[in-house]
C-alpha cells in the first residue's frame, strides 16, 4: 500500500470549494473573496501544515522496511471514519505500531505537565487519548492473540523536552511515546531484535485485510 495524504488533499478540497462558482473564482482571482475564502484558506492551512510532518514521517518510516517492516500510510480501519496516519507491523510478528503525527508550533515545546502533554501552554492531551482510543480499535480489529498494537506519536515543529516523553493515559497499560522526528527510528530500532518472517507476514496480511486507504466516505 503507497504511501498517501489525505490531508493534503483535503486543503486542495477546502480551497476548491470555497471558489465554486463563476463569481466566487473571480474575486478570489481579484483578492476580493471574503470572509468564506479567507476562512476557507486558514482551514487548508492548517490542513496542508499537518500534511507536511506525515510526509516527512513517512519518509523516514521507509528506513525500516528494508528490515522488514510492513508499513501502511494514511489508513483506516474499514467501517471507521477516522484514519491513522501510519500503521507498522514489526519483522517479529509480535507487535504493530500506529504512529500520529503532529506539527505542532515551532515556538512552543512540548512538554508533560502534571501527567498531561503541553504544547506550550496548550493542553494536547486529548490527542494521547485519540491515539490510545484508535490502537485499542486496531488492536481489537486486528484479533491476533500475542500481537500488541502501541500508540506512539511523533511531533514536528514543536521542540519534544528531551527528544522523547512518556505519557500516560489512565485505563491503558504502558506509555504512550510522544517522540520527536530523529526519536523516531532509534525507538522503533530498540524493539526485539528477533525476527519472523512467517508471522510478520501474517499480520501484514491481517492488516492489509482490516485497513483500508482513508477516504472521506464510509
Amino acid at each position: 500500500m503507497s504511501a498517501q495524504n489525505s490531508a493534503a488533499a483535503k486543503a486542495a478540497a477546502i480551497r476548491a470549494n470555497a471558489r465554486k462558482g463563476l463569481w466566487r473564482r473571480l474575486l478570489a482571482a481579484l483578492g476580493l473573496g471574503g470572509a468564506r475564502v479567507r476562512c476557507a484558506d486558514a482551514a487548508a492551512a492548517r490542513w496542508a501544515h499537518g500534511a507536511a510532518g506525515e510526509d516527512v514521517t513517512a519518509g523516514l518510516l521507509t528506513a525500516l522496511e528494508a528490515r522488514g517492516w510492513a508499513i501502511r500510510h494514511d489508513v483506516r480501519l474499514r467501517g471507521r471514519r477516522f484514519n491513522v496516519d501510519h500503521v507498522l507491523g514489526s519483522p517479529c510478528g509480535t507487535a504493530v505500531v500506529a504512529v500520529e503525527t503532529k506539527n505542532w508550533h515551532r515556538g512552543r515545546t512540548t512538554t508533560v505537565r502534571s501527567g498531561r502533554v503541553f504544547c506550550g501552554g496548550e493542553d494536547r492531551h486529548d490527542q494521547v487519548e485519540k491515539a490510545v482510543k484508535y490502537a485499542r480499535l486496531i488492536e481489537a480489529a486486528l484479533g491476533m492473540p500475542g500481537v500488541t498494537v502501541l500508540p506512539v506519536m511523533v511531533v514536528h515543529g514543536s521542540p519534544v523536552a528531551g527528544g522523547f516523553l512518556d505519557a500516560r493515559v489512565q485505563g491503558w497499560e504502558g506509555p504512550v511515546y510522544v517522540l520527536g522526528p530523529d526519536r523516531l527510528l532509534p525507538t522503533l530500532a530498540a524493539a526485539p531484535k528477533m525476527t519472523n518472517p512467517a508471522r510478520a507476514a501474517a499480520v501484514a496480511a491481517r492488516m492489509d485485510s482490516v485497513l483500508s486507504p482513508y477516504t472521506e466516505q464510509p
